[in-house]
């Protein structure tokens, strides 16, 4: 049913555009992929895009699974592929698997990083068909969803805005129409892609911990902030991911976006990082689709960008802080925990907690911080003889510095504890009394809630 229905969708809309399609037809070739340009400006249309992806679903029913993140302005479907071995809900050890998101096409007329993310889904789907083990090892570990054409309006007239003359990538409810930029919208999220976008990644993508939107320009990678020259919270992974491309795969310029671009607010990538919380890239792909006569095969071009895309993905575990806790020696009177992060991030909002049978939180650090690829030891003050038998000891933390980053509550295992020294009391109403847990409980709330601030 759904292949049918792609089919009259596509003939609804777009007979106007066959001639894209013959050459997306041909795209099955090694030599011709996705499809030689038929002219210098415009090689992929909805209508093609509608009817690969939905063969993909087809023929690979085991990795992709298709959705919808809603419709266009003219109603078209603004199609999601997403992306993982589905035999399993879960990584091979049980563990939740890593989550991506990925997105092209905001500007219409911006076919290389449409193209981009068209390949991003493409190489995952053939070389997992190929038996190739990275990409194995990618899908039964992580799950990808990549929206590829968020425009398909402005696409098929070759426009950089959607059908109202829109900017979509100036029209994301951060920091909304507070740069000087043309076309905003009337509001954030006056367009109806936008607002679908930013839907699909509150409702599937929380927990992401990878966000590229991918564009055509000048050959560069940003990285929040668009409106602030000022490096961000988590200037530490960018700078981590930028020194590991460049020594290793390649020579792209990784910078903050409000330097290496221009400024720009509203944009789909500080949302993502200001918003969500989620470590943020935009993908400019170089600008030689508009200079006539540049036929270079789209997949040499764009050859280099997949293999930072590799890159991103191979490695997605490490783009947050993950705390492991190496030992916790607790006395009548201390509580000694050593710390050490394995991820990229830093995070600044760590605390310590003995949590009873029932659930309450008897006791509570305070804050402290673990840095990128560091360890830390440090010494807490409590009446620990006091807290009750039969609770557990958890480690809290969000995944990186900026606020509006997830959290993490995690067990200690008790095979690193040693609280022989303690002589355990019951006093089942010591947390209604224990100030140090209430306050950071307070300021868990608050710093849970995702929401516009300003950061300087």
């Amino acid at each position: 049913m759904q292949r049918i229905k792609a089919i009259l969708l596509v003939l609804i809309f777009s007979i106007s555009t066959l001639t894209g399609f013959v050459s997306a037809q041909e795209a099955e070739t090694e030599e011709n992929w996705p499809g030689e340009p038929f002219d210098n400006h415009i090689h992929l249309t909805w209508a093609t895009l509608t009817l690969d992806v939905n063969d993909w679903a087809d023929e690979y029913p085991e990795i992709v699974d298709l959705t919808s993140a809603g419709v266009s302005e003219l109603g078209k479907t603004l199609w999601v592929v997403r992306l993982s071995d589905w035999s399993n809900d879960t990584k091979p050890d049980g563990s939740p698997k890593e989550m991506i998101y990925i997105d092209g096409g905001h500007h219409g007329n911006e076919y290389l990083g449409t193209a981009l993310a068209y390949l991003s889904a493409k190489w995952y789907i053939t070389e997992w068909a190929a038996g190739n083990q990275e990409a194995i090892d990618v899908l039964q570990n992580t799950e990808i969803h990549i929206l590829i054409m968020l425009n398909p309006d402005g696409n098929d007239i070759d426009t950089r805005w959607n059908i109202n003359q829109v900017d979509l990538n100036r029209n994301y409810d951060h920091y909304w129409n507070t740069c000087d930029s043309t076309q905003p919208g009337s509001s954030a999220f006056s367009e109806s892609e936008t607002e679908a976008n930013a839907d699909y990644m509150n409702e599937y993508m929380v927990d992401a911990d990878l966000y590229v939107t991918m564009h055509t320009g000048v050959w560069i990678m940003l990285y929040p902030w668009g409106k602030w020259p000022e490096q961000p919270a988590d200037w530490e992974l960018f700078h981590q991911i930028r020194d590991d491309v460049q020594a290793n795969i390649s020579q792209i310029p990784i910078q903050n976006a409000n330097q290496g671009l221009y400024p720009n607010c509203g944009t789909s990538r500080d949302y993502g990082y200001g918003v969500m919380g989620f470590p943020t890239f935009t993908f400019e792909t170089d600008d030689e689709q508009f200079v006539p006569g540049s036929f270079e095969s789209l997949k040499e071009r764009l050859g280099e960008e997949m293999d930072v895309m590799r890159f991103l993905i191979n490695n997605v575990w490490y783009w947050r802080a993950r705390l492991d806790v190496q030992s916790l020696e607790v006395s009548e009177d201390t509580a000694e925990i050593y710390v050490q992060n394995h991820g990229h991030a830093s995070t600044s909002n760590a605390t310590l907690q003995y949590v009873a049978e029932n659930g309450e939180i008897e006791w509570s650090s305070g804050l402290f911080g673990v840095n990128a690829t560091n360890s830390t030891k440090i010494t807490f003050e409590g009446d620990f003889g006091d807290l009750t038998t039969g609770g557990e000891w958890r480690l809290n933390y969000a995944k990186r510095v900026i606020p509006s980053s997830t959290w993490v509550n995690e067990t200690i295992n008790s095979s690193v504890i040693d609280s022989s020294d303690v002589e355990s009391k019951s006093m089942p109403g010591y947390a209604l009394f224990n100030p140090i847990a209430i306050i950071t409980g307070i300021s868990l709330v608050a710093l849970w809630k995702r929401e516009e601030i300003d950061y300087f």
